[in-house]
Parts: C-alpha cells; sequence; structure tokens
C-alpha cells in the first residue's frame, strides 16, 4: 500500500466516522412508542433509550389495583425500549455494513 492510498484509506475511515456519529444523533431523537393493557397505559422513548412520556388512561389510574399499574406501565416502558434498541441497532448494522464495504473500494 503507497502513501496515497494508506491517505485515502485514512480520509474514507474519518468520513465513516462522521457520517455514524450523525446517524447516531438521528437516532437518539427519534421517538419509539409501546403499549400496554390493551392500549391502557402508553410509553414513549428516545432512540437514546430514554423515557420521554407515560401516558395512562385516566380511569386506570383511579383505580384500586396499584400493582398492575405498576406491571402495565414497566411492560409499555420495556417493550418501548426494545423497539428503540432494535431500531438503533439494525440502522447502525447497515451502515457500518456498506461503510465496510465501501473500504474494500
Amino acid at each position: 500500500m503507497n502513501a496515497d492510498q494508506m491517505q485515502e484509506m485514512m480520509q474514507r475511515a474519518q468520513q465513516m466516522q462522521a457520517r455514524m456519529g450523525e446517524l447516531q444523533k438521528q437516532l437518539a431523537a427519534r421517538r419509539f412508542e409501546a403499549a400496554s393493557g390493551g392500549g391502557m397505559v402508553k410509553a414513549t422513548v428516545s432512540g437514546a433509550l430514554r423515557v420521554l412520556e407515560i401516558e395512562i388512561e385516566p380511569t386506570l389510574a383511579t383505580g384500586d389495583d396499584r400493582e398492575m399499574l405498576q406491571d402495565l406501565v414497566a411492560a409499555a416502558v420495556n417493550a418501548a425500549l426494545t423497539k428503540a434498541q432494535e431500531s438503533v441497532q439494525q440502522e447502525l448494522a447497515q451502515v457500518q455494513q456498506s461503510m465496510l464495504a465501501g473500504l474494500g473500494s
């Protein structure tokens, strides 16, 4: 590998790094939602895996079954986090594959 080829490879690596950073920012800004209890509890999380919002149907919040409510909230949050993680991992893997394929050319 000569100096020009090495320089080109280094430039591509820097471009890859910049693209990955931008993709991570875009994914962190996305919102993922999931529900439990037939939609009675909804959770929204970010691609950065932060809980953004919890919605609880008013009739459920006034009930006496606090344990059920806690379980439904946990289920909705966990489902939303799983959606976010899977989406982020899938998109990052696709970008990494395309970038690595570009290094070989």
